[in-house]
């Protein structure tokens, strides 16, 4: 198939406004597909690439890696999607198949894997190109409309669950209820799990009962803290500033785990002694594999699980991007391509 021309809106430098820009997509390779584009989420993860926060960002730069369309063409060694098929991608847009990690299901963890966003353009734009084996089918039940959050936010808390082995008799505490922790809190509540929200907003106490929090604590009471001593069997750390871990720790029971998900970027300052103490945990995950994705998307149709979004238009990109830098959001954005 030869290359296709699609339009798109890019960054050309870091810290600049979204512009439109028209570009080649490439030749078709046998294991990839294209999609049309009819929604996108942005994540935090957009405005750090466009503000080259982590020194990898490539310009013009696309960003959208929480992509929700439909199939429009597929390569001649595609077996298993269809054109016409509803599909998400996320975080990854390909991976080399070959290392042990891929071989083993762990795709995500392929220290070669393709980034939708990084030296590739992502799903703010008409059309995106992927891997087959990158995308997962949208099962009947998710809201097309909402779903592209759950490609990048809603997969790096549910894949925790997965990952840990969380289980439905489990306590856990989620700490900060924003765009990653309310769905923490939907996915855990609908797992069975009592779970407790963390969270310095009174607002967002009553937010977060209303998503499935058994409780709920304040994240600066350093009283209430302490007297959640040895109460969690799990941690899921979605915020990105710097906190007291040590007393979070200390909410752990003997061998539980703290997982981090938000990307706080100071260095944590933990006391060993309660680590070996208690046979506790600390730990990382990021997003998850296809394999996972898909479990996710049966599990938020079972239980009609959907991030709660505000959507603008795809021309609108900027103002979206911009409310999303103020902190305004709740919870999560959506860019429509109407």
């Amino acid at each position: 198939m030869p290359s296709i021309t699609t339009n798109g809106l890019a960054a050309i430098e870091p810290g600049g406004l979204l512009e439109p820009i028209s570009y080649e997509l490439g030749d078709l390779n046998a294991n990839e597909i294209i999609i049309d584009v009819e929604y996108c989420g942005i994540c935090h993860s957009d405005l750090s690439m466009v503000d080259n926060d982590w020194g990898i960002s490539q310009y013009p730069l696309v960003p959208g890696h929480e992509v929700i369309g439909k199939i429009s063409a597929v390569g001649t060694g595609v077996n298993h999607l269809n054109i016409g098929d509803s599909v998400g991608l996320g975080w990854h847009c390909g991976y080399c198949n070959e290392c042990e990690c891929c071989k083993s299901g762990d795709q995500n963890l392929c220290a070669t894997a393709q980034p939708t966003i990084v030296g590739h353009h992502g799903g703010f734009a008409d059309k995106v190109k992927a891997d087959a084996n990158s995308v997962v089918v949208i099962p009947e039940g998710v809201d097309l409309a909402t779903a592209g959050p759950l490609m990048c936010a809603g997969i790096t808390v549910f894949n925790p669950m997965i990952q840990f082995g969380v289980s439905s008799t489990d306590r856990v505490g989620v700490i900060g209820i924003g765009g990653l922790g309310h769905l923490a809190v939907k996915f855990l509540s609908a797992w069975g799990c009592e779970v407790t929200a963390f969270t310095s907003s009174e607002d967002k106490k009553n937010e977060a009962v209303s998503f499935g929090a058994n409780h709920t604590l304040n994240s600066l009471d350093a009283e209430a803290i302490e007297q959640a001593a040895n109460s969690f069997d799990y941690l899921i750390s979605t915020v990105n500033v710097k906190l007291d871990w040590n007393q979070y720790v200390n909410t752990l029971k003997p061998k539980g785990t703290m997982v981090f998900v938000g990307a706080t970027l100071d260095p944590l300052d933990l006391g060993v002694m309660p680590l070996i103490l208690g046979q506790r945990t600390i730990a990382g995950s990021t997003v998850g594999s296809p394999a996972v994705m898909d479990q996710m998307l049966q599990f938020a149709s079972r239980h009609q699980i959907s991030p709660l979004v505000e959507q603008f238009a795809m021309s609108a990109a900027n103002s979206a991007m911009n409310h999303l830098r103020d902190g305004k959001p709740k919870y999560r954005v959506v860019l429509a391509n109407n």
